[in-house]
């Protein structure tokens, strides 16, 4: 089960799993994709259950209880580390998919869609990608009808250069926050409730 610590102990660091490993194990494991539910539906682990990661605080007391060892997974493995520190910081242990979706599927491994799902949403690094592209092209062709239109470019360039010195991103933040990459209170209210019906299992 996810393992609570104790006020007195300091949250380890996760463990990091290769595919190979978590494909030996992956029914012993509690997967959470912390994924958008787009991102989600457009293809994840067997067995997955989604809480994004701006969701993740409202899912401690299920991640609590958990059945078996909690295993956090995004595409590449950037959103689930920042998920396993947020988790390790309220004295959750977790264990992390080295490479994400990503490396599993490049593994060879099968990504579940829902049934019925709607056209794949893409990637969060993609949206921000194309988000950040986009304004910079609008800046610029603003910008020969008026020079103020170029700070727009300018902005969003500087945006990129303090996101990657600080491995953050506002945009993907601000993104996570439109319809198509928000869960419905049902469905996390669902997850949730699986989650911690799962219960602890005997190691």
């Amino acid at each position: 089960m996810a393992t609570p610590l104790t006020p007195s102990h300091t949250p380890s660091t996760p463990r990091r799993l290769t595919v190979r490993e978590v494909r030996a194990r992956l029914t012993e494991l509690t997967v959470v994709d912390v994924r958008t539910p787009g991102e989600y539906a457009s293809g994840h682990l067997p067995g997955a259950l989604n809480v994004p990661l701006d969701r993740l605080e409202r899912a401690l007391p299920a991640l609590r209880t958990a059945g078996g060892e909690v295993l956090i997974v995004c595409r590449s493995g950037a959103r689930s580390a920042k998920a396993c520190a947020l988790l390790a910081g309220h004295g959750i242990v977790t264990a992390d998919l080295t490479g994400g979706t990503t490396a599993w599927a490049a593994d060879g491994h099968e990504l579940h869609r829902p049934a019925g799902a709607a056209r794949p949403t893409w990637a969060m690094e993609r949206q921000v990608r194309f988000t950040a592209g986009a304004l910079v092209l609008v800046g610029l062709a603003l910008g020969l009808l008026h020079p103020a239109w170029q700070l727009l470019s300018a902005g969003i360039a500087g945006g990129l250069v303090v996101s990657a010195l600080t491995d953050t991103c506002g945009m993907a933040a601000v993104l996570a926050r439109l319809p198509h990459n928000r869960p419905r209170a049902a469905d996390l209210d669902t997850t949730l409730t699986a989650l911690a019906a799962s219960g602890p299992r005997e190691r």
